[in-house]
């Protein structure tokens, strides 16, 4: 061996560093893939009859949400192999960019991008990019970031809940200003979850419930359309509110005359133009026509196994902050996934959650993905490659 080989020869044996993807991890891409393979199909079976009514390819929803779905495997390649401990350095970057999105939706000078539609804006250019979809996950790396660095100061009101809550709760006030009042109370829950997991005093929680809850009545009473949806929910049969409770009733029609075991794949008749938005806000009602109560019990099995496989990454975190923000997105998913489902079976208000991995909307299917590929690098143990099939584990840690 010459002088001039042993250089070559160190730097192709130098050490370098790789995520060993965990059990759960490995369990949850595998979940993952399957809701998003039976969410395209779903997609394409409800959106077709609207895609050809509007005079477009039987295919268009569907193409693009596959633009969508290219996004999202970046995101979530990037994220599965970034170290979420990054989520942390950069956790006020996040809220920051979250609420300067936020604002431009409500800002009375950028309706040039952010156009009203339906009646609220809260859309960017055209509908591309929906900010409060982002925010959800600002306010999990903020909130987990502010916990673990206040420690101890936590379960002081005033240095503790207190200043998360005035943060939050500004992105929360430009939610309302879209108007979203949803979106404004999911924020909160997320918070809420979040500190109390790191041991925030039930008693805080309590006092400032007391204290929001006037605001939040006086601002349900301002909000026509939130009045009008929560008692169109609490009377059903009345025909006082048949116009607001049209789309619920028509979902559980779907959901209903699907029966046991559906009527089969692309045989659904709700969502040719009797379902409003069967293939969004309602897809939940279309899957329950066309796969029935059986296919709708597999499908919350399946976010079940999905939050299951959060939480037990959650629990082997590698760091409280990492601990902290596999909760926040275990819920956040679970959550979304199952208040879906209970406004398509009559059993909540109506209100605008998509079904994640399943219902249309490319800034809502990214963030999945992008939540998800946070969840897998959380679940992942780093190790050291020292040489060819060689590696050590614990050289990341010394």
């Amino acid at each position: 061996m010459t002088a001039a080989t042993m250089p070559a020869l160190g730097a192709a044996a130098a050490p370098r560093d790789r995520w060993r993807i965990g059990l759960e991890a490995r369990a949850l891409i595998l979940v993952t893939a399957v809701l998003l393979a039976f969410g395209l199909a779903t997609l394409y079976s409800a959106s077709a009859f609207e895609a050809i009514q509007d005079g477009k390819d039987s295919a268009y929803f569907l193409l693009k949400q596959l633009s969508g779905v290219a996004v999202g495997m970046v995101c979530f390649a990037i994220a599965a192999k970034a170290d979420a401990d990054l989520w942390r350095k950069y956790a006020w970057h996040v809220m920051g960019l979250a609420l300067f999105l936020m604002l431009l939706t409500v800002l009375p000078f950028t309706k040039a991008i952010a156009p009203p539609i339906l009646g609220a804006r809260r859309y960017l250019f055209r509908g591309s990019i929906q900010p409060s979809e982002f925010a959800k996950l600002a306010v999990i790396v903020w909130t987990a970031m502010l916990v673990v660095k206040k420690g101890e100061q936590l379960r002081r009101l005033s240095k503790g809940l207190l200043p998360i809550l005035l943060v939050v709760g500004a992105l929360a006030l430009t939610a309302a200003l879209e108007p979203d009042l949803s979106t404004v109370l999911f924020y909160l829950l997320q918070m809420a979850i979040i500190v109390f997991a790191a041991g925030a005093r039930i008693g805080h929680f309590v006092f400032l419930g007391a204290v929001l809850s006037p605001i939040l009545l006086r601002e349900t009473q301002r909000l026509q359309y939130v009045m009008e949806r929560i008692m169109g929910f609490a009377d059903m049969a009345g025909q006082a509110h048949a116009k607001v409770n049209y789309q619920l009733d028509q979902s559980l029609i779907a959901v209903g005359s699907g029966g046991w075991f559906g009527a089969g794949f692309g045989e659904g008749r709700q969502q040719h133009g009797f379902l409003p938005l069967s293939y969004d806000d309602f897809i939940g009602g279309s899957i329950g026509e066309e796969w029935g109560f059986v296919g709708l019990t597999v499908l919350i099995l399946l976010y079940a196994l999905w939050g299951w496989l959060g939480f037990r990454i959650a629990r082997q975190a590698r760091s409280p902050f990492l601990q902290l923000v596999a909760i926040g997105l275990t819920v956040t998913m679970i959550v979304t996934a199952y208040l879906h489902i209970g406004v398509v079976t009559g059993l909540l208000p109506t209100t605008g959650l998509t079904l994640p991995f399943i219902s249309y909307g490319r800034s809502n299917l990214i963030l999945s993905m992008l939540m998800t590929g946070i969840l897998v690098n959380i679940g992942s143990t780093k190790e050291r490659v020292i040489g060819e099939g060689a590696s050590d584990p614990l050289g990341a840690a010394r």
